[in-house]
């Protein structure tokens, strides 16, 4: 039996990785940026660096090079560059819009929770033409505690005034996934750049290869409590 097959209330998204490619254009600019400011990034501080917030990112770079790595010269740089490659289109994941669509059609309340400030996260979404998908969408700027604390999706699910036990959650990193278990969440992880480790993959009720396995199984199932006609089953791997 699928681990998704009893109805819920809500789908919350986490938004870079998970709906929108842009992980690994991130990536590729984080690698430049560092070596043109004279620091040698690595794949160990960059897979920590998924899906962290601004300020454990600072702590992490500075941990990392020194306390004289200029983190806000770096964070310019990169915004900077991001902005010009996303100019002309914000990829999406694969199989993230019908996912979305098909959702949105079943009337089930979708919002996305993210550690980026707003005009990153609203601008990118904008961008991608996905935005009107959602009921409400959390950024950092949002919550006192980022991910991996659970209140970005706590947050979420106040918003759509669903209990967060009723809530399915999507992520590909590992902060993201805390906080959307932290949160009490059915949580689904999709994997992007940085794979789980066991102690992760425990944390989920599904670790699927990418979005469009999660649209192939979205199926037809009794009404809910709270009067929602589908759910979403979601085979678990391994």
């Amino acid at each position: 039996m699928s681990p998704l097959a009893h109805p819920f209330d809500a789908v919350i998204f986490d938004m870079d990785g998970t709906l929108l490619d842009t992980e690994a254009v991130f990536k590729a600019i984080v690698y430049e940026v560092c070596t043109e400011m004279g620091f040698e990034m690595t794949d160990l501080v960059h897979g920590r660096m998924v899906g962290s917030s601004h300020e454990a990112t600072a702590a992490l770079l500075v941990d990392s090079f020194g306390t004289h790595f200029p983190y806000e010269m770096f964070d310019d740089k990169c915004r900077a560059s991001m902005k010009i490659r996303m100019a002309d289109a914000v990829p999406v994941k694969p199989g993230a819009v019908e996912l979305v669509t098909a959702l949105r059609e079943l009337d089930i309340p979708l919002a996305v929770a993210t550690s980026s400030r707003a005009n990153h996260a609203l601008g990118h979404l904008e961008a991608a033409g996905v935005i009107g998908f959602f009921d409400t969408i959390v950024t950092r700027d949002d919550v006192i505690n980022p991910k991996p604390h659970p209140e970005p999706y706590l947050t979420a699910a106040r918003r759509l005034n669903v209990d967060p036990v009723h809530c399915v959650a999507f992520e590909d990193s590992v902060s993201g996934v805390r906080a959307a278990h932290a949160a009490g969440m059915r949580t689904v992880m999709v994997p992007d750049l940085v794979a789980p480790s066991d102690d992760i993959a425990a944390l989920c009720v599904a670790v699927l290869e990418s979005m469009a396995h999660a649209h192939e199984h979205l199926v037809s199932a009794p009404r809910s409590a709270n009067g929602l006609q589908e759910h979403l089953q979601v085979k678990s791997r391994g």
